[in-house]
This record gives structure tokens, sequence and C-alpha cells, in this order.
């Protein structure tokens, strides 16, 4: 009697879903995310613009001319014979209101360019050099002889009451109020990783313990504990030692949630066939905990802190705004705002409002990339 066939099973083709891993099938599904994809790229070039904020910006974040205090923003202007230029801002007092209005002065065109050269500055306070990506030519000034003409000023989103350049110092202030985010995101990991991960793991007593602090932490209200967090630091501090103490505690009241996600993962994850073989093995409980359980529900991880950081750069614009966090001559976008605190400044020159697009357009993409990474993370899904 003959034995029977016994029939293979075909292998996956090279380019299947089945021969992907976890990570390739999320990337696909996020590559056809069109919106969460726009969002991601959009959040590269502000942390690119933040990181070389020095060559970005037009001007200095110190620079200022007060002849042009509250300038409007200029609007831009083409023509073939002088190419982009800006036409001067002639200043106007009224000597009864002392209302101060600006006026285009057509005969006076400031050119514009990219990659002209300006004040020497230091990207990342590491190379020199005197050349930005956008602004006055003074190279065509020059050539014009107006080398030192008073009026070569360039306000793309208007001045400040100083006559400092908003646009440069929101370039500036990108750096801060995104570095922020990034840093009291990553202090907010470890500590919901660790603690949230002892929880699940270890249960017992520590996860009594972790648990009912986690409890104790939700229940605060979020911008009184904001505040009085901020309270705490002394006037006399250095604006360094200021911003790693709104980071620190940003990150202090921001791991709870992270700690419950990573919690529920490991309660579901460590009696699997693989964790309970690790334990056999003589493995160590952190070893199991931390080599085998976590890395099965990174991509969730991921999500989770994607949607955090708009709650932490909120958290500095509240702080900064009140003037309870950072202070100058930092520069950020929730200092910037400090100057709104006066209505009647906000109606008479409305765009010192403009960190609250930067603000806004940040948190979204954030939002947004993180909707769509987390529509990824489970790619065997069907939607």
């Amino acid at each position: 009697m003959s034995e029977p066939a016994v029939t293979a099973l075909p292998l996956p083709a090279a380019g299947s879903e089945a021969a992907r891993s976890p990570w390739e099938l999320t990337l696909a599904r996020f590559a056809r995310h069109r919106l969460g994809l726009a969002s991601f790229f959009l959040l590269v070039v502000l942390y690119l613009m933040a990181l070389a904020c020095e060559f970005f910006a037009p001007a200095t974040r110190e620079w200022r001319d007060l002849r042009h205090s509250y300038c409007p923003p200029q609007p831009l202007h083409v023509s073939w014979a002088d190419g982009l230029y800006v036409c001067a801002m002639r200043r106007l007092d009224n000597p009864v209101t002392f209302a101060r209005t600006y006026v285009e002065d057509p005969g006076v065109r400031i050119p514009l360019g990219f990659l002209v050269r300006g004040e020497p500055v230091r990207v990342l306070g590491l190379f020199p050099t005197d050349r930005h990506f956008f602004g006055v030519d003074r190279d065509r000034l020059e050539r014009g002889g107006r080398a030192h003409d008073p009026d070569a000023v360039f306000y793309l989103l208007g001045a400040d009451k100083y006559g400092r350049d908003a646009a440069s110092r929101l370039i500036y202030g990108a750096r801060i109020s995104l570095s922020v985010g990034v840093i009291s995101i990553i202090i907010t990991f470890v500590l919901g990783v660790v603690l949230g991960g002892i929880s699940g793991y270890a249960g017992g007593g520590w996860d009594n313990l972790i648990q009912r602090t986690i409890e104790v932490i939700n229940a605060l209200p979020q911008l009184p504990l904001w505040l009085a967090l901020g309270a705490i630091f002394p006037a006399e501090w250095s604006p360094l030692t200021v911003y790693f103490c709104v980071t620190v505690a940003l990150s202090l009241i921001s791991w709870t949630g992270l700690a419950r996600v990573v919690r529920g993962k490991i309660l579901a994850l460590r009696e699997e066939d693989y964790a309970v073989a690790a334990r056999l093995l003589c493995a160590s409980p952190s070893r199991i905990l931390f080599r085998h359980l976590v890395p099965g529900f990174t991509s969730h991880i991921i999500v989770t802190l994607t949607l955090g950081v708009p709650g932490m750069i909120l958290g500095e614009t509240v702080l900064s705004f009140l003037g309870l966090g950072l202070r100058p001559p930092i520069v950020s976008w929730g200092v910037m705002l400090q100057d709104c605190q006066n209505l009647q400044t906000v109606s008479h020159y409305p765009w010192l409002l403009s960190p609250v697009l930067f603000i806004v357009v940040a948190i979204l993409a954030f939002n947004f990339a993180g909707d769509a990474l987390r529509d990824a993370a489970d790619p065997y899904s069907d939607r």
C-alpha cells in the first residue's frame, strides 16, 4: 500500500503582506495615509527650521529698530525689473491722539532674496555663517549705493513694541517650544514604560502603589497644577534652569496615561507562551519585561507619545503666557504671547497673535500624524 502524498504549503511571496514584518506593514499603511504623511513632513520642516533657526531667521532675535515699533507686516511685491521686493514703511504719528500708523512708500523698494548676506550668526552655536535663508538682499543695495539705507528693513509678520522682527522671533521660539515637547515626551516615555511595566508585570503591592499614585495625579486639576509648579520657580533662576525645570515639571504630570497603556498591554502579554518560556529559562524579570514584552507593542507606545506632544507644547505656552514658565530673554511662542495680554494692544496690532497660528498648525500636525500612526499600528485590521 502506497503512503499518502504530503502536500507542501506554498511559501508567501517575497513582496506579499504575509512576508512583511509588522513594522514594514505599519510603515506601508502610514505611507498611504495622505493627511498623516503630509503632517509628518510638515513636522519635519518645523523641526529642521527650529534646529537651524539662526540660518532660517531673517534677523537675529536681539535685532531691533525702535523707529519701526509695531510696524505691520509688509506685503511682498514682484516685478520684472526689481524681482521680489517690499516697499519701505513710513511712520506717521498723530500729534493729537498719538496714534501710530504706517503707510507704504512705493518710491523706495527694498530688494529681497534667498541665501542673502546678513548678520553673522553661529548655527547651533557651532557653525559660523553670515548667510540667511531669506531676507533683505544687501548686495543689491550696495550695488545701488544704498548700503546704509535706514529704511532697508523687512518685517514679514510685523514687529513688536521694540521693533523686533516677529517672523525671526517665531523661528527662534520654535526651537524652545518644540524641543520642550520632545524632551518632555522622552522623560514621559521613561517614566511611563518603567512604572507601567513594573505595575503590570509585578502586580501585588507594587501595582496598588503605582495605580493609586496615578489616580492621585489624575485627580488634580491640570491647569492649577501647572500654575502651582510654575510659581515654585524663583525669579532669580537663570533662563536655562527655568527651561529645564519646566520640561521636567510637564513630564512629571504627564506620564500617567502612558503608564496605564503599558500596564494594560503587559497584563495581556505576560501569560503568552514566549513570556512563560522566558521565565522557565530563568530569564530575569527585567529582561522579560523590556526585552520580550515591551517590544511587542512599541507601535502603540509611539502613537501614545505622538499624541502627547501637543499637550506638552500647550503646557509650556500656558505657563509662559502667564509669566510662570519661561521668561525673557528666552524666546518661545508662549513668551511672545505675553505681549497679547492687553486686549487693546491686540485690537490695534493683531499680528502679535501670529504665534497662535504656529501653535495651532504644530498641534494639528501632531494630532493628524498620531491618528495616522494609530490607524497604521494594527496593519491586519480592516477599516
